[in-house]
């Protein structure tokens, strides 16, 4: 099916309508003698995530991402009259899951109401959404600012369908619009004010997608528009209890641009009422390339959007043996695995958090850590060597062939190979032939160490001998030579003398 298009006088009607003044487009000039610290700001955000259904909210049509325009849409998809929708479970449990791992109450009872308001990418001219009752209500995420933590309150997760896509740069007469992404599920998850920086902000979004990712309920591709963030900002005196009047800042799409225009917009916000002027409430956009923002329109209270009950679907509930069946197969939690890993395990809280930012790395971890009794190089390992092949070679995780890395662990902890030599000579080998062991794979390399004492013995006498310059300098107060020396003596035992026998002798040596 070809685009849809609005006509020249559709579209100029709409601009007068919905763009208002660019006054503030460019940013204020600074007065140097402002006193910024004297304000704080009070932030919370909306988050709307794409559910990775394989159909739309209330019809059958795909929801996939990429598709030639208007190819998955339907008499239902562009509310037809006489057309019925019909309600995805999938997404029902989606939401569900994003809640429990929140800590939000689930509403046992709900239904869906019609939020009308007209946008030209809004086939039905209203939208399906939740109002009165959100399938989610309250909870907290919890994030980490300069090794603190700070609980972030959660107003509402509640579920909508999305809107197409109206596309500007097509055509210079016309606006193209796409309704693929109309009826695509949605659950917008609203904060509470609780934020008050664009620092927390920046760490608040950052572990909001990571657990829509973990729970595999959206991809969290902030670039195709399948995580879209809208941040509500108003400014105050540090001490005053009062809320300022709040700009919506829409449709900001990448977690980068969320910071910045946080900044920018704070930043407005306390040079207008330095210089006396008054906040208006309304909604604006940022563009990045500028860091400017701009009015678009007024913003609307919640009355203007007439919500009522959507007379064509029935309300839902579900019992508590549904929810716990969703409970039953929710993964451990990064917050979870975490503790494990830092206070169980005795792992720093780098090696901890590295290992808990996605959900393969932490499983992967985990599934060789329970066959490794050194869970610290096990981390170095996952962390180093396996995920630097992986990168090369373009591969996920979960595609290593990783039955033989215990083994090759140990072979290091045992000092019968150097890491560099594992690493970089053997990991390859062994995953060319998983089916090979480490040990005997080493031995046909002649990459094992020489921990003989006599045989290193000969190698550091000889590499002294050659050196008597360094020596020297050594002998003088040049004590990082050492590596020098230890580097020699690992060339001219083609990477078979132990490291540390090696040292040793050399301090000793060069100690007479």
């Amino acid at each position: 099916m070809g685009r849809f298009l609005l006509d020249d006088f559709f579209n100029h009607a709409l601009l007068g309508s919905f763009v208002i003044l660019l006054t503030g487009a460019r940013r204020t000039a600074t007065n140097s003698m402002t006193d910024y610290s004297k304000y704080e700001a009070v932030i919370g955000l909306e988050v709307h995530a794409q559910l990775l259904t394989q159909s739309k909210l209330f019809c059958g049509d795909s929801a996939s991402y990429g598709a030639q325009p208007n190819s998955h849409v339907s008499p239902i998809t562009l509310g037809h009259p006489g057309t019925l929708p019909r309600l995805n479970s999938k997404a029902i449990e989606y939401a569900i899951r994003m809640g429990m791992v929140c800590h939000s109450d689930i509403n046992r009872n709900n239904y869906f109401a019609r939020k009308n308001y007209f946008y030209p990418d809004l086939p039905k001219g209203y939208q399906v959404s939740q109002h009165t009752t959100p399938i989610c209500e309250h909870g907290y995420v919890e994030i980490r600012i300069d090794g603190e933590r700070k609980k972030i309150r959660l107003t509402r997760i509640h579920l909508e369908e999305d809107a197409g896509k109206s596309i500007h740069d097509i055509d210079p007469r016309y606006t193209a619009v796409d309704f693929n992404r109309a009826g695509v599920p949605l659950i917008e998850i609203v904060s509470e004010p609780d934020l008050r920086g664009a620092e927390e902000a920046h760490a608040y979004l950052t572990e909001i997608r990571k657990r829509v990712r973990w729970i595999e309920i959206c991809d969290g591709n902030m670039e195709e528009g399948s995580l879209r963030c809208d941040a509500n900002i108003s400014i105050r005196l540090k001490g005053d209890q009062r809320l300022g009047t709040r700009v919506e800042i829409k449709n900001l799409n990448s977690i980068r641009n969320v910071k910045k225009a946080i900044e920018v917009e704070i930043r407005r916000q306390i040079d207008c009422v330095e210089a006396g002027g008054a906040i208006a409430q309304e909604t604006r956009s940022f563009d990045a390339d500028t860091d400017t923002s701009f009015a678009i329109r007024t913003k609307e209270d919640a009355d203007d959007y007439r919500y009522f009950p959507e007379p064509d679907l029935t309300p839902f509930s579900f019992n508590e043996e549904y929810l716990n069946e969703i409970k039953r197969a929710l993964p451990s939690m990064p917050e979870e695995l975490y503790l494990q890993f830092s206070d169980e395990w005795g792992l720093s809280e780098y090696d901890a958090k590295v290992l808990t930012d996605d959900r393969e790395t932490a499983e992967f971890f985990q599934h060789l850590a329970s066959q490794s009794v050194n869970y610290k190089s096990a981390a170095n390992w996952v962390l180093g060597p396996v995920k630097n092949y992986c990168n090369e070679n373009h591969l996920a995780l979960f595609q290593f062939p990783a039955q033989n890395l215990p083994q090759l662990i140990a072979l290091v902890d045992e000092g019968k190979i150097s890491f560099s030599s594992a690493a970089t000579r053997l990991l390859p080998q062994l995953v060319q032939h998983p089916d090979q062991d480490p040990r005997s794979l080493a031995v046909s390399m002649n990459l094992l160490q020489d921990a003989d004492a006599g045989s290193i013995h000969q190698w550091v006498e000889e590499v002294l001998s050659r050196m008597p310059d360094k020596v020297a300098e050594y002998k003088k107060g040049k004590k990082g030579l050492i590596g020098l020396f230890v580097g020699e003596v690992k060339k001219l035992s083609k990477g078979k003398a132990d490291p540390k026998i090696t040292n040793d002798l050399l301090v000793e040596k060069l100690s007479h």
